[in-house]
């Protein structure tokens, strides 16, 4: 299933990725931010189940913003893991 979410407090505006059943996370898109290092997240994030990439991403902070794209990108999958598990 594809995810759209938006995303704040990063030079990023939005994320968007898919989401299988067994929470392999595949097509991670970053609309805005720094092009090479939302690129290599996502290709380093490619095929990797949603648990693992949010124990790796979560509190990574950013130019003392407090959060990062990675960090959106955990706070994305972990909303995507909410939402698939109350459908």
């Amino acid at each position: 299933m594809e995810y759209v979410c938006r995303i704040k407090g990063v030079c990023a505006m939005q994320v968007t990725f898919d989401m299988d059943e067994d929470k392999i996370v595949r097509n991670i898109r970053f609309l805005g931010g720094c092009n090479g290092n939302t690129q290599g997240v996502a290709a380093l994030a490619e095929g990797r189940k949603a648990e693992e990439l949010i124990s790796l991403l979560s509190g990574i902070n950013c130019g003392g913003k407090g959060t990062s794209c990675p960090d959106q990108l955990s706070k994305a999958l972990a909303a995507a893991i909410k939402d698939s598990e109350e459908a």
